[in-house]
């Protein structure tokens, strides 16, 4: 992320406001309706700039305790992946039904934060 000022999110909250506000009470139809499309992109963009790397580190302390190993988020993944379709884990292991619970709010609060 860049030090100066506007960051990432600043710059696609003040595109997405300006989108909201000042261009699409001026359209109709099908382009009011794609307009609406790229500002709720635009805010799922903000969001994942702001809280992405929080949320990936998170599922990598969950992954590296579920899995008792270190490595990189995709490697540990495939991991989780693999022990599943080998059958060495279910929905009977509570760990990993926790992480995978908390893993799926954070994923679902960037792209709709309002799903609680």
């Amino acid at each position: 992320m860049a030090q100066d000022r506007p960051h990432a999110p600043e710059l696609l909250r003040a595109i997405r406001e300006f989108l909201a506000a000042d261009v699409l009470p001026k359209l109709e139809g099908r382009t009011q309706f794609h307009l609406k499309v790229a500002i709720n992109s635009l805010a799922i963009l903000e969001r994942e700039t702001t809280n992405a790397a929080t949320a990936d580190a998170a599922e990598l302390a969950r992954l590296k305790a579920l899995l008792g190993r270190d490595g990189s988020l995709p490697e540990l993944n495939a991991e989780l992946a693999r022990q599943l379709r080998a059958g060495l884990r279910d929905e009977t292991d509570a760990a990993l039904m926790a992480h995978l619970r908390a893993t799926i709010a954070d994923k679902i609060a960037i792209s709709n934060p309002k799903w609680r």
